[in-house]
């Protein structure tokens, strides 16, 4: 009888191969961005706009590629089974990931503290959203970021008009750096460098933190340290403020008291509705109530709940999910214990 893990091991490396080889028949067979005539468009509209050189535009949307990896990796994941908060925790709480970032912070103490100083934002608090990002710039991404763009404007119609203006971004962004636009190189989603900005948020956000004259988030801590105080502080971060509370709630609380990204109640109106305990807020700060399911021993599902005030909501505009937000908070936390022992 045959093998039936090499049989298994077969079938994958076909599906794979299907996959692929698809994509890869597209890429080869697609004409020139700029023959295209809605990018001729999105040219026509970008020269008029923002004054660009039409010969050097069509030069480099000549030279950005589809890229069948971007579009594939794009997709919306297939839900499967229940969201886990313990299990995504757990990605991001591991003693080494928690030592790893002690190391940087305690390698960058000097930047953080003066973005402490400047901006209000704890040290651990940036250390964190760097780590969760991109393992403090270990995993940053090797995609051509007007290659990615390029896909997700003009091939990838979720989203695409986002993308569009993320790509006028890159080419602004490229005229006011001297730097040619094709050599920026990032994630699958076109963000670049150590804290994930896309090219608006650099434009809007990133500051030139370490004096050099240039921004360079890819090359610099010490400008992503700034960058991302920066980025909290212009989305509402206030100093010295508590950032998230363990709270006792239900789905009807966070239901009446909104499910989104800003903290739209206060902290009256979060006790009137049955939060418990009663925490250290003043009655009209501004909170939000969010829940986190997770699974138990059992495999049952339970949710926890949070209070997070402003902080946490400015921490929500870098990432909408509670997920990433709350993993951010306790991550920060187990940082400043790691680093407040040596």
């Amino acid at each position: 009888m045959r093998n039936p893990d090499v049989k298994r091991r077969r079938l994958v490396a076909a599906l794979a191969a299907a996959l692929v080889a698809p994509a890869t028949a597209r890429s080869r067979a697609r004409p020139p961005y700029a023959s295209r005539a809605e990018v001729q468009q999105f040219i026509d509209e970008i020269v008029a706009l923002h004054g660009f050189d039409r010969a050097r535009v069509e030069h480099w949307l000549n030279a950005a590629r589809y890229s069948g990896t971007v579009e594939r990796l794009m997709q919306p994941p297939i839900p499967f089974g229940q969201r886990n908060w313990l299990e995504y925790r757990s990605r991001y709480l591991e003693d080494r990931r928690v030592q790893a970032g002690a190391d940087f912070w305690r390698g960058n103490a000097s930047a953080l503290n003066h973005a402490a100083e400047r901006f209000g934002v704890p040290p651990e608090v940036v250390v964190a959203i760097i780590g969760v990002e991109t393992y403090w710039g270990r995993i940053t991404g090797n995609f051509r970021t007007i290659d990615v763009l390029a896909t997700l404007s003009f091939d990838y119609l979720r989203r695409a008009d986002y993308y569009r203006k993320e790509l006028v971004e890159l080419l602004l962004l490229a005229r006011e750096q001297g730097t040619d636009p094709l050599r920026f190189k990032g994630s699958f989603a076109g963000a670049i460098g150590l804290p994930q900005f896309m090219p608006g948020s650099i434009r809007r956000f990133a500051v030139d933190f370490d004096g050099d004259g240039r921004i360079d988030l890819a090359g610099s801590p010490t400008d992503a340290i700034g960058s991302v105080a920066n980025f909290l502080v212009e989305h509402g971060w206030q100093r010295c403020l508590p950032v998230l509370f363990a709270a006792e709630a239900d789905e009807a609380i966070v239901d009446a008291l909104g499910r989104g990204i800003a903290a739209s109640a206060t902290w009256a109106d979060a006790l009137i509705a049955g939060v418990a305990p009663d925490l250290p807020l003043d009655f009209d700060t501004p909170v939000l109530v969010i829940d986190l399911p997770y699974l138990d021993a059992g495999g049952e599902p339970r949710r926890l709940y949070r209070v997070g005030t402003v902080n946490f909501a400015a921490i929500l505009q870098y990432n909408r999910s509670y997920f990433y937000a709350t993993a951010v908070v306790e991550l920060a936390e187990a940082l400043r214990r790691d680093v407040g022992r040596s």
